[in-house]
């Protein structure tokens, strides 16, 4: 790939282990902090975006998580929340060091499970200075209630007993039990919505990253259905974008809507389709809309007329979940 040439692989330390991640050398000064949704790596998770923001001219880190990936931490593929933000604080801090970047002018970015994280981040992180959360899943109890419309008791079922057996065996010490991130209703897997199972085609197509292990640690379900990171919207620091697409059956557009309206200076894109369209139909409008913003509030410059999808003017208007 023709990025292979425009980036170097960079490490930092975090939580007694190290994480990996992609150094995009930017010209403008500012960076974005990247990181996938939950159980993707590095590559299929921000490479389409970052090649953008790159050629737009700003720097990038695009990290794995710890425990997957390139990072380190074992044992593997779990998702635990709270190691993953302070993930954040460490890759963040990490950005404001690398040459050429000022470290006043350095964004968040994260889709998914990652976009919800961001919610959280721009809460955290005083000298951020912008945030883009993407189909982010804002609500994971109302995703969760509302993904039981796509799945069988009985898949239900088992993945609830799976992700309990998985939980008390890792507080002995045993082996993860891993389950698909997805498949369709009736199976044992993080997502069974139809636009979940269109993860691998969107993120992956023509399985251009064969490495990427599309499993998580059964308990890393447990812990998502109970997270609500769109409640700390009100203590966002920094400008912040919500890109919601009003038919995500995943992740849902209805709680990222009401997060940025609680959110002090937010503003709203609305996309057709499910939760990948980003990285499909919707991708130009979607690298658009971000650009614009990074553009606004970490270079102080306007975009041309017409440049980059509609925004919600008023942060108080709700899509439908």
């Amino acid at each position: 790939m023709r990025m292979s040439m425009e980036r170097e692989k960079v490490r930092f330390p975090s939580g007694g282990t190290e994480c990996a991640a992609w150094h995009y050398p930017g010209t403008n000064g500012a960076c974005v902090v990247m990181a996938p949704g939950g159980g993707v790596t590095k590559e299929p998770g921000t490479d389409p975006f970052a090649a953008r923001f790159h050629a737009a001219g700003f720097s990038v880190l695009a990290f794995d998580y710890r425990r997957f990936g390139e990072s380190g931490g074992a044992p593997r593929q779990i998702l635990d929340i709270e190691e993953q933000l302070a993930d954040w604080r460490a890759a963040i801090a990490r950005a404001a060091t690398l040459p050429g970047v000022d470290p006043s002018r350095v964004a968040a970015w994260g889709f998914s499970a990652s976009g919800g994280h961001i919610f959280q981040v721009a809460s955290r992180a005083p000298r951020l200075a912008a945030a883009i959360a993407q189909t982010p899943l804002a609500d994971g109890p109302v995703a969760s209630r509302r993904a039981m419309a796509y799945q069988t008791p009985w898949g239900m079922l088992r993945l609830t007993v799976r992700g309990l057996l998985d939980a008390a065996g890792g507080l002995v010490g045993r082996k993860p039990l891993l389950v698909p991130l997805a498949g369709p209703p009736g199976t044992v897997a993080m997502l069974t919505t139809p636009d979940g199972n269109e993860g691998d085609r969107a993120l992956n197509p023509g399985n251009r990253y064969p490495d990427w292990q599309q499993e998580v640690a059964a308990r890393s379900a447990l812990s998502l259905s109970f997270y609500r990171p769109g409640r700390q919207a009100s203590k966002a620091r920094c400008p912040l974008l919500v890109v919601v697409c009003d038919q995500d059956r995943s992740a849902l557009p209805g709680p990222a809507v009401d997060a940025a309206r609680r959110a002090p200076q937010a503003e709203l894109v609305h996309l057709p389709g499910g939760h990948y369209a980003p990285f499909m139909d919707a991708h130009e409008p979607a690298v658009e809309a971000e650009l614009a913003f990074l553009q606004r509030h970490l270079l102080d410059e306007t975009p041309p007329a017409g440049h980059g999808a509609a925004v919600t003017a008023d942060p108080s208007a709700r899509s439908r979940s």
